[in-house]
This record gives C-alpha cells, structure tokens and sequence, in this order.
C-alpha cells in the first residue's frame, strides 16, 4: 500500500510518467490515492480517461485531499465517475499515518 505494484515495463511512455507521478504528488496522502488507482486501473484507461485523470492530476494536492476526504465539496468540473473512482481509493488516513508514525497496532 505505500509504493508502486504495477510495473511500468509494459506500459507506454505516457502511461509510465503518469504512474510516476502518482506516486509522487508531494501529499502522502495523495501517494496513496493516486498511486492505488494508478496501479488498479492506469494500463487499461482509455485515452479520454487519461485526458481527465491528467486534468485531475493538476489539481492542487491540498484541494484534492479535502475533496476526497469530504471536507470541502467536490467542484462541478470534478464531479465526474472518473473522479468518483479515484476518490474510492482512500485509505483509511488515521491508520496509515499511524503505521508511517510506527504507532499502528
């Protein structure tokens, strides 16, 4: 849950500098948002997907974390089942901090 599964070998350029991407947004806990859907579902998004995955992606991190953590309203341009699929990928943020803190039980 803390780094890339998915192998970028087989996947096309623009794919594999997506995947990198994802795995490293700056916001931890966007890492690991971003980075388990990018595993789960970037090889077979089509290339209108990826369109918006990319629009979504230059979002600010910290808009990104209260939107999908349900602090702040997702924005209309954003309301989209691409981004409902994204948003399904977050972990449970209290129990990962804690095992980054070494606090898990």
């Amino acid at each position: 849950m803390t780094g890339v599964t998915l192998s970028s070998a087989d996947l096309d350029v623009r794919r594999r500098r997506i995947l990198f991407r994802c795995w490293h947004r700056g916001i931890r806990e966007m890492d690991l948002v971003f980075g388990q859907f990018a595993d789960n579902e970037l090889s077979t998004l089509p290339e209108a997907d990826l369109d918006e995955f990319e629009r979504i992606m230059a979002e600010e991190d910290n808009d990104l974390v209260r939107w999908i953590m349900g602090t702040l309203p997702v924005p209309a341009h954003l309301d989209t089942p691409l981004f409902a699929r994204l948003a399904s990928y977050k972990p449970d943020f209290e129990e990962v901090t804690a095992a980054l803190l070494g606090k898990a039980e």
